[in-house]
């Protein structure tokens, strides 16, 4: 969840998909970065947070008010783990000056009556408008309700595995997807990455039990026989002694299939056509 010069924004992920434009996660940054992608904030209105860490929820409320006050004037529909409600309550009880004012001076609808949230937990999310959406719990201790998420339409499937350490069953639940994508983590950064955060032992051992190597990135891949692997959430993500040939070398030993290395701004066409000429990246 860190910013250092030169390094990536915490992560969020929007996905286009049966003519729907989701974000997924909300860390830091997600607003400016829907904006630099041309997607309009009053068209904001589907929202699924994987679990309630800092780096995949701090801006949720940031964005839906970014949004409004941008023009925002249509439902937003939130899904997050048990505990997003309350996120939400308490983030307009923050903002509540403002909310009211704005509301009296400007002619603004009431934000809160725009958005919804809803809580969900292992099994089918949504199903709406030929879009199925649903969720796997995995293990990020000592995070308890953390959920991959897969998105189904119109034959083509998107899952993202959220924050987890290697954990086999998300294969099957990836099975025959067009694109994992998978957080990722590498042995040899990890040593400086907690000489420079100061956590020492102590986030060396979060890391460790919550988090996966490329390596088990690659065979959770390889096991669900999915068309593309993308690695995102990547740790550490800001070591000038590792490249992106790192990663490479890394996953290479269990997966041998279509690959992208995630960095802000990356887009990953949906189409494997697409992706196999190159035209992945943008």
């Amino acid at each position: 969840p860190a910013l250092r010069p030169g390094g990536p924004w915490p992560s969020s992920s929007l996905l286009q998909i049966g003519g729907r434009s989701i974000v997924v996660d909300c860390g830091l940054g997600v607003t400016r970065g829907l904006v630099d992608a041309g997607i309009g904030l009053k068209s904001l209105d589907l929202i699924f947070i994987t679990h309630l860490h800092s780096d995949h929820v701090l801006e949720l409320g940031p964005l839906i008010h970014t949004a409004w006050t941008a023009g925002l004037a249509t439902p937003v529909h939130v899904f997050g783990p048990p505990g997003t409600g309350h996120y939400w309550r308490r983030f307009c009880q923050a903002m509540e000056f403002d909310i009211e004012i704005r509301i009296v001076d400007e002619g603004r609808p009431d934000i809160r009556d725009l958005v919804s949230i809803s809580e969900f937990g292992e099994g089918q999310v949504v199903e709406q408008g030929g879009l199925t959406v649903s969720a796997l719990r995995v293990e990020h201790p000592p995070v308890t309700d953390c959920f991959a998420l897969c998105f189904e339409h119109g034959g083509k499937s998107v899952v993202f595995s959220a924050d987890t350490a290697f954990f086999p069953p998300l294969a099957g639940f990836a099975q025959g997807a067009d694109i994992l994508v998978h957080e990722a983590m590498l042995e040899e950064g990890i040593e400086r990455l907690v000489a420079r955060t100061g956590n020492g032992a102590r986030l060396k051992d979060h890391l460790l039990a919550s988090h996966s190597f490329a390596e088990e990135a690659g065979s959770i891949a390889s096991d669900a026989g999915v068309k593309r692997l993308v690695l995102n959430h990547l740790i550490p993500a800001d070591d000038p002694g590792i490249g992106e040939a790192d990663w490479t070398d890394a996953v290479r030993k269990t997966w041998a299939g279509d690959l992208t290395i995630a960095r802000d701004g990356l887009v990953v066409e949906l189409s494997s056509e697409k992706a196999a000429q190159g035209e992945e990246t943008a």
